[in-house]
C-alpha cells in the first residue's frame, strides 16, 4: 500500500486536475437520478442527521431537472422511510447508532419528506421509496431506465459516501456511463466527502462539474423514436 501524507481533498485535486484521466462520457440519452434529498439530510439546522457542502446544491439539482425534463429525460427522486416497525430496515437498523436516525424515518416523519426547496414535478418525475443505499437495491430503476432506453445516469444527492457511492457503483455494474455532478453531492465530513469522489472518479463514474455537466444537456439533442 502506498502511503501518503496527503489529505483526500489534496488526492482528489491531483486525480481531476490529471490530463490523463479517461472519462466513460455521456451517452445518448441521460436519466438524472436524485438521491435522498429529504429533509433527514438536507436540514442541519433542524436534525442532527443532517450535512451540508456546497450551500447552493439542492439550486444545482433544481437546473439540471429543468433541462432534462425540456429533453424529455426521466427525472427520478428517492427518500428513505421505513414501516413504524423497522424491519424492513433489516440488519442496516440494528446499528445502535442507526437505530434512532435509520429505522426510526417512517413515510408520517417529516425526516423523510422530500426538502420543500426541490423543484419536483409531480405529473412527471418519479418519486422513489428505497429502503437500502443503492437506489437500484430492489426498486425498480433499472428497468425504468431500460424502458426509457437511458445509458446515462447522473447522480446527484448525499451522502457521497453511501447512498451516492452506492448507486454509483450499482449503476457501473449495470454498465450505464455514470455522471455525479460535483456540487450535487454532499456529505457529513470533508474526508469521507473527498475520499468517495476520488475514488469514483478513480474507478466508476465521471465526476464533473455541473457546469459541464449543463454544458453537456444543453447542446443534448434528445433520441428521435
Amino acid at each position: 500500500m502506498e502511503t501518503s501524507t496527503k489529505t483526500a481533498r489534496q488526492l482528489y485535486e491531483e486525480l481531476k486536475a490529471d490530463p490523463r484521466r479517461r472519462r466513460f462520457g455521456f451517452g445518448r440519452k441521460p436519466a438524472l437520478v436524485n438521491v435522498d434529498l429529504q429533509n433527514a439530510y438536507t436540514r442541519p439546522a433542524e436534525f442532527p442527521t443532517a450535512y451540508q457542502t456546497d450551500p447552493r446544491q439542492i439550486e444545482y439539482v433544481n437546473g439540471l431537472a429543468r433541462r432534462m425534463r425540456t429533453h424529455g429525460c426521466p427525472v427520478i427522486w428517492t427518500f428513505v422511510a421505513y414501516l413504524d416497525s423497522g424491519e424492513d430496515c433489516g440488519v442496516w437498523g440494528t446499528r445502535a447508532d442507526l437505530s434512532r436516525s435509520l429505522r426510526s424515518i417512517t413515510a408520517e416523519d417529516q425526516r423523510s419528506r422530500l426538502d420543500d426547496r426541490c423543484d419536483i414535478d409531480r405529473e412527471r418525475d418519479i418519486v422513489m421509496n428505497k429502503r437500502m443505499a443503492s437506489a437500484f437495491f430492489e426498486t425498480n430503476l433499472g428497468s425504468l431506465l431500460t424502458y426509457h432506453r437511458v445509458d446515462t445516469v447522473i447522480v446527484t444527492g448525499g451522502s457521497t459516501s453511501g447512498c451516492v457511492r452506492a448507486t454509483v457503483v450499482d449503476s457501473l455494474s449495470r454498465s450505464f456511463r455514470t455522471i455525479v455532478p460535483e456540487e450535487c453531492v454532499a456529505d457529513k465530513h470533508e474526508s469521507p466527502h473527498f475520499a468517495n469522489l476520488y475514488d469514483m472518479m478513480a474507478k466508476y463514474a465521471d465526476v464533473l462539474t455541473v457546469a459541464e455537466v449543463v454544458d453537456f444537456l444543453e447542446r443534448y439533442e434528445p433520441l428521435v423514436s
